[in-house]
């Protein structure tokens, strides 16, 4: 049985329960991508069997809930303890030290409205809870940024499997180009960030 079918049974059992334990998963264990999880889910509301409202209210949920458990972890182990857990659990979960450290380079570097885009970019969204609670980010801005990004996310996946579930071709198209849409949004972010870095350099 592939992944796609496995996903699929889930959510046939559990319906939207099905959705949020997967999307909570997906936070967690990376090779559970949403971008199998929400289309299958927005394809299965299209055949009448779920409603399109229903899905993504359940994906955004546990997405939530992950990125509010990781951001825990985050915010109240050690970076010590949390890089020793990392080195020797996290091949199991597909992560490294590495990863973390960067995310942590990144959060502590760009700022918070990394959270914002980093709930859109894959592989980042299971990380950028962890420096966001190991940089002591306030909560209530974290879980505001992580739900604006989760939500327009998941809306979107779920709609390109409501519509063009049936059209692979055309599904993989629309989520190539996407990803170089996020790509280029958070490269020009960037570039501005060290553009008034600059000039805030030069000013003094």
């Amino acid at each position: 049985m592939n992944l796609t079918a496995w996903i699929i049974g889930i959510m046939e059992r559990l319906g939207y329960l099905g959705i949020a334990l997967l999307m909570f998963l997906d936070n967690v264990f990376p090779p559970i991508p949403s971008e199998i999880i929400m289309p299958s889910a927005g394809y299965s509301a299209s055949q009448g069997s779920l409603t399109l409202i229903g899905v993504i209210l359940a994906g955004s949920l546990g997405s939530m809930l992950a990125a509010a458990l990781l951001y825990w972890i985050g915010y109240q182990f050690s970076h010590a303890a949390i890089f020793r857990f990392v080195d020797r659990y996290g091949k199991y979960l597909f992560i490294k030290s590495d990863d973390v450290k960067k995310s942590l380079a990144w959060f502590e570097q760009y700022g918070h409205r990394i959270v914002f885009f980093g709930r859109m970019v894959p592989a980042v969204r299971s990380l950028i809870s962890v420096p966001a609670g190991m940089s002591r980010m306030p909560f209530w801005k974290f879980m505001l940024f992580s739900s604006l990004g989760t939500i327009i996310w998941t809306t979107f996946l779920a709609c390109v499997g409501f519509y063009f579930g049936e059209n692979q071709a055309l599904m993989q198209q629309i989520f190539n180009q996407v990803g170089y849409v996020i790509l280029g949004i958070v490269l020009l972010i960037i570039a501005v960030i060290f553009y008034r870095r600059w000039q805030r350099k030069h000013k003094t």
